[in-house]
């Protein structure tokens, strides 16, 4: 195979700008995580794991080319492959963690909608996985090489990994909620709307945590 010589920003300046980059939209990320939810659905062991792995692709890609930065196909492997950069692959270790799943949906599914977990569990990592990839390109890159290699793919990755791991147990700076002016509601209606709101900000917090975790992991390392 033809050794990839890298490319530098300095090799490409006399190419049309497009202006600084923004975070890619969550409506965005949010379709690839409904469609990541979906690929659970086949059951055939060897599958869904193609298939998210195709999709995770698909988010990585689509986020560099919106930050004007490429990556190698060894690169995307790493941060496409569900199992993790280092974790188990091929066509047995999938049939293996498939019928694992299989197992212990069977096994509780008189406890409530098991099968909600998985596809809830491939949206949530699609979404994270296209987030924290988007903030590193916008905020935690240094690299000046346009073309993404493996070994920064890798370490990428076992910061978002980390960060997943991270979130419940590390502190986030607090975000200071709106205060209420003229309220004319009376107690029950704002203990409810207090309850819902508090729900609804669940998202954002973990959000807010990942963040924080990922951030500190790319800074200091992945201990």
């Amino acid at each position: 195979m033809a050794h990839r010589s890298p490319v530098t920003r300095d090799d490409v300046e006399s190419l049309p700008t497009v202006g600084a980059r923004s975070p890619v939209e969550r409506a965005r990320l949010g379709a690839y995580a409904v469609i990541g939810a979906s690929v659970g659905a086949v059951p055939l062991p060897w599958i869904p794991d193609s298939l998210v792995r195709r999709v995770r692709g698909a988010v990585v890609h689509d986020v560099a080319v919106r930050h004007g930065v490429s990556l190698a196909p060894e690169a995307r492997d790493v941060l496409c492959e569900p199992a993790g950069p280092d974790g188990p692959r091929g066509l047995l270790a999938q049939t293996a963690r498939f019928l694992g799943l299989r197992f212990a949906t069977r096994a509780f599914t008189r406890v409530g909608p098991i099968r909600l977990v998985w596809p809830v569990r491939n949206a949530f990592r699609t979404y994270v996985l296209g987030h924290l990839f988007d903030r590193y390109l916008e905020l935690g890159r240094i690299e000046r090489a346009v073309r993404i290699d493996a070994d920064e793919a890798r370490r990428v990755r076992q910061a978002i990994d980390g960060a997943l791991a991270r979130a419940l147990t590390i502190e986030a700076p607090q975000v200071e909620e709106p205060t209420v002016i003229d309220d004319q509601r009376d107690a029950t209606t704002a203990f409810v709307d207090g309850m819902l709101g508090l729900a609804a900000g669940v998202p954002g917090r973990l959000v807010g945590r990942l963040d924080a975790a990922f951030d500190d992991l790319l800074a200091h390392g992945h201990g």
